[in-house]
């Protein structure tokens, strides 16, 4: 799991995409690593979910390949055979855990309370989602819950936006935050491609200042 956590921590901004048509994930993907970032969550939030990881694992080779919003082992399987390189999910289930541990992929659960930290540490997770991160808190919500657990590192995702990441990435042991303002769904279904890789810049440039 470490390389994944050094991985994520060094590219700071996790772009969270729900693609409606699969075939636009290679576009879209060239967008983002031809502009600086090389990663992508593909949530599961739609039926084209597989279909676009396989195809960016095609189209991208060398990126780093989430899949998100995962509830279940099926899910978990099917990420991993369509070449996800991780799984985020939105909350923590054990079932899901176990699934990702019996099949050797990374899984980054969802936690927003002390409850929830143990249970992942119960199960030797250290690098969790903080989710959703301004409806729980916020930065003052992180630093709270990072004071008791010195073992953990957070990906805050959930209302995250070029406004107020540098204030999560402030806090020690937040490795990056998820976000999708790069990504909107709307630049999607327009195919503003030009469009999406400048804001994928600007995310870059904002963030690794």
């Amino acid at each position: 799991m470490s390389s994944i956590t050094e991985q994520l921590q060094a590219l700071k901004v996790i772009p969270v995409i729900a693609i409606e048509q699969a075939e636009d994930i290679i576009p879209l993907g060239a967008a983002l690593a031809n502009n600086g970032l090389p990663v992508a969550e593909i949530t599961f939030r739609s039926a084209a979910a597989v279909d676009a990881i396989r195809l960016l694992r095609q189209s991208q080779p060398e990126m780093l390949i989430g899949a998100g919003t995962v509830l279940n082992r099926e899910q978990v399987i099917a990420a991993k055979e369509a070449g996800a390189t991780f799984i985020v999910s939105p909350g923590f289930n054990p079932n899901t855990v176990k699934a990702c541990q019996e099949l050797d992929i990374p899984i980054i659960p969802g936690v927003n309370n002390p409850s929830t930290i143990e249970a992942a540490l119960e199960m030797g997770l250290t690098t969790l989602k903080f989710f959703p991160a301004e409806a729980s808190g916020g930065a003052a919500m992180i630093k709270a819950l990072l004071a008791p657990y010195t073992q953990i590192k957070l990906m805050p995702t959930g209302g995250i936006s070029m406004h107020n990441i540098n204030e999560y990435l402030a806090i020690p042991r937040v490795i990056a935050c998820g976000g999708s303002w790069m990504v909107d769904k709307g630049l999607i279904e327009k195919k503003d491609w030009q469009e999406i890789g400048r804001l994928t810049r600007a995310a870059v440039k904002l963030t690794q200042e």
